[in-house]
C-alpha cells in the first residue's frame, strides 16, 4: 500500500515507519522539521498542518494515513485533536491514530486494582493529555474518515513481541503496557481489519 505517516520522526512513528517498509509497503514521512528518515522513504516537510493544501498534497495518493501525532506530557496538550483535525479538514479516507486507554471508563471485567485505584488516578494525573485525546475521538466520531483510534496503556520502548491482545470498542482488562514496536504493528494490521474502522480499539501487552 502506499501510506502517509505523520508524526513520522517520533518514538512511536519511527516504528511505523520501520515496520510498514518490512511489510513491503511505500511510505512517505510528514515531518515538521528536517530529521532523518530510511532512505526509502519519501519525505514530505510541513511546519504547519492548517497548510490544508499540503496536508491534501501529501495524502492524495495514500491508500491510508497513519498519525503518531500526540502530546508528550500535560504540558504539551492539547496536540493530537487539532492535528487530527487537520486531517479531517484536508479529507483523509482512511484513517489510523493513537488515543489512549484511560480515555473511557476501564472495562467491567478488568481488575479492582486498575479499575478503582490506577486507572482514576492516572486520568486525574494526566488529565489534560485524555481530554486531548477525547475531543480527538469525538472529532472522528462526526466526520466521514474510516478511522480507527488505537487504545494502548502505559507505552515502553520495549521489543516487538508479536502477541499483544485488542478488543475492539475499548481497553483491554488488565493491560498495564504495551511496547511502542508491538503499537505499529497492531496499527498497519488494522488496515487489514475491516471490523476496526470507526471504533477504537484497545491494545496491550500479552499476559505474563
Amino acid at each position: 500500500m502506499e501510506l502517509t505517516v505523520f508524526g513520522a520522526s517520533g518514538r512511536t512513528g519511527r516504528h511505523i515507519v520501520d515496520k510498514a517498509l518490512a511489510d513491503g509497503h511505500h511510505v512517505t514521512a510528514v515531518l515538521r522539521r528536517p530529521a532523518e528518515q530510511d532512505p526509502r522513504v519519501a519525505v514530505r516537510l510541513i511546519p504547519d498542518l492548517a497548510d490544508t493544501a499540503a496536508v491534501q498534497s501529501a495524502i492524495t495518493r495514500a491508500d491510508a494515513v497513519l498519525s503518531a501525532i500526540g502530546p508528550r506530557s500535560r504540558k504539551y496538550a492539547p496536540v493530537a485533536a487539532p492535528a487530527t483535525r487537520h486531517l479531517l479538514e484536508a479529507g483523509v479516507g482512511r484513517l489510523v491514530v493513537i488515543s489512549a486507554a484511560p480515555v473511557d471508563p476501564p472495562p467491567a471485567d478488568d481488575s479492582f486494582l486498575s479499575r478503582r485505584i490506577a486507572l482514576p488516578l492516572i486520568g486525574l494525573i494526566l488529565r489534560p493529555v485524555y481530554d486531548d485525546l477525547r475531543a480527538m475521538e469525538a472529532e472522528l466520531a462526526t466526520s466521514s474518515s474510516a478511522w480507527t483510534a488505537l487504545r494502548p496503556p502505559q507505552l515502553t520502548d520495549g521489543p516487538a513481541t508479536g502477541r499483544y491482545r485488542t478488543r475492539i470498542g475499548g481497553a483491554v482488562p488488565r493491560g498495564f503496557r504495551v511496547s511502542r514496536a508491538d503499537l505499529a504493528a497492531a496499527m498497519l494490521e488494522c488496515l487489514d481489519r475491516p471490523e476496526t474502522i470507526r471504533t477504537a480499539v484497545g491494545i496491550a501487552g500479552p499476559t505474563r
